[in-house]
Parts: structure tokens; C-alpha cells; sequence
């Protein structure tokens, strides 16, 4: 199977290649450099090229303030890019897996959101990503469109200033007499590796439409960074902030919590409780520092 991957230097971009390439599949990535999915022209050319088989796109805006600021520009890429892949995955006959965001909804159900569920967004990132999935069901034949949440991977993300909330919490744990991190905003964190895994479990499949894919279970940022410290065995004291303390520029949901309704429908349904997906990301981020330093001269 031939997959060009979208935001392959991206934080699940990267995940994504090394995952189809050690499954075997001929894989190319795709960076801002070879593509710009707001530009029909720039998107055919790309991939006309290559003549793929599965395209995944991981390529969006996705800074939520800078999305409040440019409009226009978040338009053009969250919602013409999945468009003008819509049309050019309709001429090569191949299929689309387009990557999505809780954002979509507003977070006042409080229960764990299903596909099924009415989208409500909140900000300017969640309407632009929400108008893409409508253009990619309106206009795509063979695709998947799939929300996650609360990414976390080993790839830096640009738009965190390369930082995930993992790693942010072991920087100030080492820096810090005390770090206070919010309660009331309670997600499914989600490691990339994880969700690479299962997009390419669903993209060698016929089921097409619309998942959720996020860790399972649940927990606030300030759960999540007791269990880092826990894990890493942080002495740094952690307290609990009030949202006061780290007001939102832009209006977010409370609670992005996603339940995997349709992949376990399928019976595919491959992701684990948070916690050991974070345990897992631990491990490999020590191994990667551990070889990185024994090839150091």
C-alpha cells in the first residue's frame, strides 16, 4: 500500500510515517515544503507525483489564538485544505484519513461525547476544523475523519512552542519549588504513537465515515500532571490552580472527553487506558535519551 503522510514532521505527522513504514507500507512524507493543502494546485501537483493509495492528513492551523486572529487564513487551511483533498483523493481513487479535534464540541454535555453527538464549537479553530470534515464528507468518497484530543508525542509541537504538556510538567518539576496546574478541564490524553497505531488499523479497512479516537478513560490536567510526577518520582510540591490563575484568550471546552463508539462497533478499538499510554511514552522518551547519549562522542 502506497500512503503519503501530511505533516510528517509534525507531532503525529512523524509517529504516523515511522508507524507505516515499519508496517511495511511504501510511505512519503509530506512537509509545508512539498504541499499546501489550501492551494488545489499545490495539492495536486503533490500528490498527483506520487500517485498514493491512502492519503492521512495531519496538516491543519491549529493555534487557537492565532486562528481567533486569521480568520481567513484558518479557513483556508482547516476547511479548503480537507476540501481540495477531498477532490484530489476523488481523481487518484484513493483514500483520506483526516485528522480532527474535540473542538468541535463545546464541552456542555459533560458526558463523553459519541460520533453521533451535535457539534457546537466554541472558537474560530473549532468551526474552521468542523467546516473541513463537512467539505471531506460532502465531497470525499472513501474517507475517515477522525477526532482526537490532548496530543502528546515525541515529535516537538510548533504551535506549544515545542513543547507538550508532558514534557512542559518534567521541565518545571526540575526547575520549580511548586507547579499549579487547573482541575476543571478534563480531557483523554493521547499519545501519538497510540493513535498512529490505530489510524493505520482503520486505514487498511473499508469502513469509512466518522471516529473518535482518544486514550480511554479520563482525568483534569492537574490529574495528569500528578500522575507524571508520580511516575518520574517528582518531589516538586503540585497544587491545584484556579482557572483564574491562567485565563483563556479564546473560549474553550471545559470537558473534551471522546468516546470511541464506532471503533468499537468495528471491534478495532486499539488504544489503552491513559495512564499506560503515558507510561509508555515515559520509557521511550529515557530510551531515546539513553542512546542518544551513548552514540555521543
Amino acid at each position: 500500500m502506497k500512503v503519503a503522510v501530511i505533516g510528517s514532521n509534525g507531532q503525529l505527522g512523524a509517529d504516523l510515517l515511522d508507524e507505516y513504514r515499519n508496517s511495511g507500507e511504501t510511505t512519503t512524507g509530506l512537509t509545508h515544503e512539498d504541499i499546501d493543502i489550501s492551494s488545489l494546485e499545490s495539492t495536486r501537483r503533490a500528490l498527483v507525483g506520487i500517485q498514493p493509495e491512502v492519503i492521512v492528513n495531519t496538516a491543519a492551523m491549529h493555534h487557537v489564538e492565532n486562528c481567533e486572529k486569521d480568520f481567513a487564513r484558518a479557513y483556508e487551511v482547516n476547511a479548503l485544505g480537507p476540501r481540495n483533498l477531498a477532490l484530489v483523493a476523488r481523481e487518484l481513487d484513493a483514500k483520506v484519513v483526516h485528522v480532527s479535534t474535540d473542538y468541535v464540541f463545546n464541552g456542555a454535555k459533560n458526558q463523553p461525547y459519541v460520533e453521533e453527538d451535535r457539534a457546537a464549537p466554541l472558537n474560530v479553530y473549532g468551526n474552521t476544523k468542523l467546516a473541513g470534515e463537512a467539505f471531506l464528507q460532502g465531497l470525499g468518497e472513501k474517507y475517515f475523519v477522525v477526532r482526537t484530543s490532548a496530543l502528546y508525542g515525541k515529535s516537538p509541537c510548533r504551535a506549544k512552542g515545542g513543547k507538550n504538556f508532558v514534557d512542559l510538567m518534567l521541565k518545571l518539576g526540575a526547575e520549580r519549588d511548586e507547579v499549579r496546574v487547573v482541575d476543571d478541564e478534563i480531557v483523554s490524553p493521547t499519545s501519538t504513537a497510540e493513535l498512529a497505531k490505530q489510524i493505520v488499523i482503520l486505514s487498511r479497512t473499508h469502513h469509512y465515515g466518522l471516529y473518535h479516537a482518544t486514550a480511554e478513560q479520563n482525568c483534569s490536567w492537574y490529574e495528569f500532571a500528578r500522575k507524571i510526577f508520580e511516575l518520574e518520582g517528582i518531589k516538586t510540591k503540585l497544587n491545584v490552580a484556579s482557572s483564574a490563575e491562567f485565563p483563556a484568550k479564546v473560549a474553550r471546552p471545559k470537558y473534551s472527553v471522546l468516546e470511541n463508539r464506532a471503533l468499537k462497533a468495528l471491534g478495532i478499538n486499539s488504544f489503552q487506558p491513559w495512564q499506560i499510554g503515558l507510561s509508555s511514552y515515559l520509557n521511550s522518551q529515557k530510551q531515546m535519551n539513553s542512546s542518544s547519549r551513548a552514540t555521543q562522542p
